[in-house]
């Protein structure tokens, strides 16, 4: 996979950049970036509304990868962000969280949502805080922008480079497996070694966090046992 093979269809304004993709994952021929200037609509993990505010960066990849390998494509999506970042400024303060979140000097600098579409598509929406960052008392997390973190670029830009570094994990991915990969999230993930809580539908649980398994799997020992978490949001014991 190669930059070059995306077709980058941009859009004014749109309600949700990954319902797009959904309609055009029907008569898709290859790999589609889907983007809007701005988004009324987006969301974010488990029905969490996205505020798509102005200056910040919306677009959904539409890609063919196999459900089953789904955890292994959260977590190139969310590398290679961490890795445009770094990129762009390699003394950031960049952390990963498991399974989808980049931080940025410790607060959400972005946000992931993989759908299922048409055929053998997925969808991968991301939404980056270039320009603002949403703020209020009811959010679950602290969010930041790269432009309040002292990085300067434009979207354009930054979907660029994004691009060509998602393309090559991918062709990593391919060739060798998902070791490599996985070996470079857990080197960058947060809280390595300590004690975190993750927040499940009907129950806390905690443990010290051992990174994430072959299948992208939260790795969470207590007692001397290792559980392997599936879902929930995970939270620190700062």
């Amino acid at each position: 996979m190669n930059f070059e093979d995306w077709k980058i269809l941009r859009f004014e304004k749109l309600s949700s950049t990954n319902d797009t993709a959904l309609e055009y994952s029907a008569t898709a021929d290859g790999c589609y970036v889907i983007r809007a200037d701005e988004q009324t609509a987006g969301r974010g993990r488990r029905g969490r509304v996205w505020q798509g505010l102005k200056g910040n960066l919306f677009f959904s990849l539409l890609l063919k990868f196999e459900m089953e390998k789904l955890g292994e494509l959260v977590i190139i999506s969310a590398l290679s962000l961490y890795q445009s970042i770094k990129q762009i400024s390699p003394q950031a303060d960049v952390l990963l969280k498991w399974p989808n979140d980049v931080l940025l000097s410790g607060a959400k600098v972005s946000g992931i949502l993989l759908e299922k579409a048409a055929g053998d598509y997925m969808i991968v929406g991301i939404g980056v805080n270039v320009e603002q960052s949403p703020q209020g008392k009811d959010m679950l997390y602290r969010a930041t922008s790269l432009k309040e973190a002292g990085i300067n670029i434009s979207g354009d830009d930054f979907l660029t480079l994004y691009l060509r570094i998602f393309s090559n994990n991918i062709n990593i991915l391919n060739a060798e497996g998902f070791e490599s990969l996985r070996r470079l999230w857990n080197d960058n993930a947060k809280a390595m070694g300590r004690e975190i809580v993750v927040r499940q539908e009907k129950k806390d649980v905690s443990g010290i966090f051992k990174g994430i398994d072959e299948k992208a799997n939260l790795l969470l020992e207590k007692n001397g046992r290792t559980d392997k978490i599936t879902f929930g949001d995970v939270f620190y014991k700062e």
